[in-house]
């Protein structure tokens, strides 16, 4: 008789290998890290005997489960802005705070809150994207806990780089450190095809193929994603990346929310992984994703939980049973995903998504000893029938929870016994996790304080302060005629004109010392008058006027003027203003120097609200008082040569006059 390190013995083992063996008294022979063998408990403790044998009758022996996509680090951020979309949450919340907090320290406590977390829940291997993964990798080992790890690459600068350049060259330093480790498979994370350029993604598919690593990406998360990338490369997000290459390596593609059936193919034929993630995509209304055509392609989709910030937990139970019944309603079928099909995408499915199903997914001679054992008999998981063979996977996912867990192995060891964590110190963490979540709240109730601060925390903006004289005056008849008096006198030299259409929302405030601010399109008319090019702005003005001049020319102040990288919604929704106004005007502007002095001529005509009236207005940046002055004289001196009367001037911006 062979001697074993560990038996459990008794109670229904659940093997989920290719032929779904259950052995209903059964028994799993572990030896190091391994399983030697599986089967029925009489037979196992007649050809094995074990220094420690566990007891596991009135329980369920399975494979621990693979939440095949999370943020482990994000526990951290847990509820902090939630009921947002999706732009609102991570641009608008998620990325300040990572700015600011995110350091190597902040990622091995949430990766140690995270780990304790999902060992609770049966949980033994997982797939993360952050950043200081290093320190991820280090926690997770300590925690005893598989990893699919995979360093965060973004265009812009992220906590732990200043470019996609410095991501990639710490993403390789860090695979080298960590590949060939028993617990860790370190993986190329370009964040997203939107987040990344195409070298970008080229430079992470060579490293990940080079070094023979995974490659973790979000794909076609959500219905805005693939309309932008239809409207701006012509092309859908997976017929994309495609074309870029990407399918060289081994990808993990996570949501896959808003993808057709022949990209489903593309995939398959790449060889790719899918991670669904059924509670975010639906918290933050991504979507449904098409799993149940998925799974009939035949691609290996994975079951994830996304990350503790926008799920907000990390139970795998509750996504089992969610994904399954939420293929049956996309697909308008009870039969769609039945619950065996759940725990297999759960265990060894999902493992195959990350690649790691050599070791892991199954309980199978040969493959590390990742185990769970959960308690059988629950007072919401009775009474128990046996009629149907395939009972038993619907007590695990239908009923079944986390609590009901008792004990983990991962890599041969004990992560948990009898609910009690053998790896993680807990009330250190929790401690530690409380100490910086005050420092968040006291972080964000600043930056709350006022609209300016909100604005500069978007970040990723261009930033800068902006005097400018201004008169503007109503034209009771023509226009251009007036104009052309000025454009042909030999004082007046034209440098370049436009002509186009803007379109001004602005948000204004409770309190009006706070500002307001402005979100500008300029819609470009072409040759014929046509729409063309467009660009977006975004502007905060104070009120009140610097100072008047003489022949009311005022001198105004802006505190940030920006390209707007974020759609109107977004802002709206971001800033809550209390009131809205739009504007929109067709707008001739010359850019020309008058006494060798730069100005801008804006001939308006009130589109919306129409109120049967055209203004002229001149403009120019200044930034001394003097030099104020002295272009304040000039404008009078123009208004002179245009023929305008004084009484036409008016002091009010558009946005007063509009509301008259």
């Amino acid at each position: 008789m062979k001697t074993v390190q560990k038996i459990l013995s008794g109670g229904i083992v659940v093997t989920m290998n290719e032929a779904y063996d259950l052995f209903h008294d059964g028994a799993v022979a572990i030896n190091d890290n391994s399983i030697l063998a599986v089967g029925a408990r009489e037979d196992i403790l007649s050809q094995y005997q074990a220094d420690e044998v566990i007891d596991c009758t009135g329980k369920v022996i399975l494979p621990g489960l693979i939440n095949a996509h999370t943020h482990v680090p994000m526990t951290l951020l847990r509820g902090m802005a939630d009921d947002l979309r999706l732009d609102v949450w991570l641009l608008g919340y998620v990325m300040p705070t990572e700015r600011t907090f995110v350091t190597p320290e902040f990622c091995e406590l949430g990766t140690l809150l995270a780990c304790a977390e999902m060992i609770r829940s049966g949980v033994t291997a997982f797939a993360d994207m952050y950043y200081f993964e290093e320190h991820v990798a280090a926690a997770t080992a300590r925690a005893g806990m598989r990893g699919v790890l995979g360093q965060s690459i973004l265009q812009f600068p992220t906590p732990d780089a200043g470019s996609y350049e410095e991501g990639i060259a710490r993403c390789r330093a860090f695979i080298e450190a960590w590949r060939g480790h028993s617990l860790i498979t370190p993986a190329v994370a370009p964040h997203a095809p939107y987040t990344n350029p195409d070298e970008s993604l080229r430079l992470c598919t060579d490293l990940a193929r080079d070094l023979d690593v995974p490659l973790l990406i979000h794909i076609a998360e959500t219905r805005l994603e693939v309309e932008n990338s239809l409207n701006e490369i012509g092309q859908t997000v997976v017929e994309h990346v495609h074309d870029v290459g990407l399918f060289d390596a081994k990808v993990l593609a996570a949501h896959c929310v808003h993808i057709t059936k022949p990209e489903m193919k593309t995939l398959l034929d790449a060889g790719a992984g899918v991670a669904h993630c059924p509670t975010s995509n639906l918290k933050l209304a991504s979507g449904i994703a098409p799993v149940t055509a998925m799974l009939k392609q035949g691609m290996n989709v994975g079951i994830g939980t996304d990350g503790p910030a926008s799920n907000n937990d990390l139970d795998m139970f509750e996504e089992m049973r969610l994904a399954a019944i939420l293929a049956k309603t996309e697909a308008n079928d009870p039969t769609a995903l039945p619950a065996r099909e759940a725990l297999l995408m759960a265990t060894r499915q999902g493992a195959a998504a990350l690649f790691i199903d050599d070791v892991t997914g199954s309980l199978q001679a040969g493959k590390r000893a990742d185990i769970i054992v959960m308690d059988a008999h629950p007072l919401h998981n009775t009474p128990r029938f046996e009629r149907d063979a395939n009972s038993v996977y619907s007590r695990i996912v239908y009923a079944g929870k986390s609590s009901d867990v008792t004990d983990v192995l991962c890599e041969g060891r004990w992560l948990m016994r009898d609910r009690a964590l053998l790896t993680v110190d807990v009330e250190a963490v929790l401690r530690e996790a409380r100490e910086i979540a005050l420092r968040i709240d006291d972080f964000l109730r600043e930056r709350e304080s006022s609209v300016l601060s909100k604005l500069l925390a978007i970040g990723g903006l261009r930033q800068g302060e902006s005097f400018e004289v201004q008169l503007k005056a109503r034209l009771a008849d023509g226009g251009e005629a007036v104009v052309e008096r000025l454009l042909r006198h030999p004082d007046v030299e034209i440098l370049k004109s436009n002509h186009y259409t803007q379109y001004d929302t602005w948000f204004l405030f409770g309190d009006p010392s706070e500002g307001r601010i402005r979100f500008r399109e300029d819609v470009r008319a072409d040759a014929v008058g046509q729409a063309g090019t467009s660009r977006t702005r975004l502007t905060l003005t104070t009120p009140d006027k610097e100072r008047v001049f003489p022949g009311s020319t005022v001198l105004s102040y802006s505190r940030f003027i920006a390209d707007a990288t974020n759609t109107l919604r977004f802002y709206r929704e971001y800033f809550r203003p209390t009131e809205e106004r739009e504007l929109q005007k067709d707008r001739r502007r010359w850019h020309i120097l008058y006494q060798g002095v730069l100005f801008y001529v804006n001939l308006d005509t009130l589109i919306k609200p129409r109120l049967g009236a055209r203004f002229i207005e001149i403009k120019s940046r200044t930034w001394s008082a003097r030099d104020a002055e002295l272009k304040a004289e000039r404008i009078r001196q123009m208004l002179q040569i245009m023929g305008i009367s004084p009484e036409d001037v008016v002091r009010e911006d558009y946005l007063e006059i509009i509301a008259e």
